[in-house]
């Protein structure tokens, strides 16, 4: 069961904000009744029409995006800029991105159709990693990659344990290349994370989801993902493991 206006913003009719005054302004019907109430929940068998025009339940689809810097990890933009969903020019289905990856931030985001595996991949709960590849400014201490190995306070919390580690670094040209891995997705969290330690990131790149990785695809390419490679993933974040 899902919450109405989670189920019509899955569906690519509208946001969920919108679908919320959709509902509340009497132009959704579950099952043939106008249905007012935003706590609602629907099952896959029920019937639901916005404006008068039925959701049509599409096959569940899944892929694999090497997003680029400069697009926006959204469906739409009110400012007009490109999105993620622009660089799909021959899928039917409504995809959405799973998570998102800030404007300024390049590599592996999975789009798709299916709401439920979205809230798997993305709750911290279900802790999938991501990794990242950070540039940053100066030469991280010992004591502050222990900072955010340990988790670090931000404005909006402690951060979770990480795991970090610096690949390499040139102290005369004041930068260094950083590779960590977290399991939520806070806000521009990696940013802020560094930030916190005195090194800002000059460039971003997520390498990983899992143990899914970008090889053989080139910025603004995409594939789909495999059964096996859903399944898998759907197993990770029910169990924490892959046997």
């Amino acid at each position: 069961m899902e919450r109405l206006q989670k189920v019509i913003a899955y569906a690519g009719v509208a946001s969920r904000r919108k679908a919320e005054e959709l509902i509340l302004e009497g132009k959704v019907k579950v099952n043939g009744k106008v249905v007012k109430e935003l706590g609602t929940k629907v099952s896959n068998s029920d019937v639901i029409e916005v404006n008068g025009v039925k959701l049509e339940k599409e096959d569940k689809v899944y892929y694999l995006l090497y997003k680029p810097r400069g697009i926006i990890s959204a469906v739409t933009d009110d400012k007009g800029r490109k999105t993620v969903t622009d660089l799909f020019k021959n899928v039917p289905e409504r995809i959405f991105p799973v998570g998102r990856l800030d404007y300024d931030t390049s590599g592996l985001l999975l789009l798709t159709n299916d709401g439920e595996f979205a809230y798997q991949m993305t709750h911290p709960k279900f802790k999938i990693d991501k990794t990242y590849v950070a540039r940053v400014k100066g030469v991280p201490t010992i004591e502050g990659l222990k900072k955010l190995q340990r988790g670090i306070k931000l404005e909006d919390g402690k951060t979770a344990p990480a795991k970090v580690s610096m690949t390499s670094f040139d102290e005369k040209a004041g930068k260094a290349i950083c590779e960590i891995t977290i399991h939520e997705g806070r806000n521009r969290q990696v940013r802020r994370m560094f930030e916190a330690i005195g090194n800002p990131v000059v460039k971003l790149k997520r390498e990983r989801f899992a143990f899914l990785d970008l090889v053989g695809l080139n910025p603004g390419e995409y594939r789909q993902l495999t059964k096996h490679e859903v399944k898998l993933l759907r197993v990770l974040a029910e169990t924490g493991k892959i046997e």
